[in-house]
């Protein structure tokens, strides 16, 4: 079983990077490609290796935490693979962390493929298993501002934004530019972390 990769990311699309690693090309999915893929030179993917009958596939985090978030969620009834990357797409992950302890259905019903039958499972399944998972989550640069609840304001969702992206290195021209296009698609439900990924998405494109 695969259990990291490193290497560099040579291809991105919008659910998965591809990494060389000595010359093969491995395809991973992941919540955020755009994040992975602004890592200059080599970086090391957390991987859950991932086998069915008819398809072999990697699923790849930033840290060890979100590897073991990813496999604590589809050991609940109803969630799989896709699922599970869907709701790390859709909440930071101490926001889903939070949301199971807190038993915020409200909150886990939101996120992609979840109803409130899965969102009681995942309450009931997960409660007290989540132990020791969230450390490196909640340190991580790039989740440190994210909001668990939806934004207020886009100005005020952007701030935070804002300070993420500086301390991912980008500039503030760079910044500047980006907001002049997402002032106008920025909504009171939105969280941080939907609008970081649109904007990660638009820096990296241009």
């Amino acid at each position: 079983m695969i259990d990291f990769l490193r290497g560099p990311v040579v291809h991105l699309e919008n659910e998965y990077v591809v990494m060389d690693v000595h010359g093969v090309g491995y395809r991973v999915f992941c919540p955020n490609p755009f994040a992975i893929a602004k890592a200059e030179g080599e970086t090391i993917v957390y991987i859950h290796h991932h086998v069915r009958e008819d398809a072999i596939q990697l699923f790849g985090f930033p840290t060890r935490d979100e590897q073991k978030l990813f496999r604590k969620l589809i050991e609940v009834s109803g969630i799989g693979p896709r699922v599970a990357l869907g709701i790390l797409s859709g909440g930071s992950p101490e926001g889903v962390i939070t949301a199971i302890y807190q038993e915020n259905i409200t909150f886990l019903t939101k996120l992609p493929g979840i109803g409130k039958k899965t969102a009681q499972r995942m309450i009931l399944d997960l409660k007290d298993k989540l132990d020791g998972i969230g450390d490196s989550i909640m340190a991580t640069g790039l989740f440190a501002a994210t909001s668990t609840a939806p934004a207020v304001a886009g100005g005020d969702v952007w701030s935070e934004v804002r300070e993420a992206l500086k301390a991912l290195g980008y500039t503030d021209t760079e910044l500047d530019r980006v907001w002049q296009t997402l002032k106008h698609e920025v909504f009171p439900e939105d969280t941080v972390d939907s609008v970081m990924k649109r904007a990660l998405k638009m820096l990296y494109t241009g």
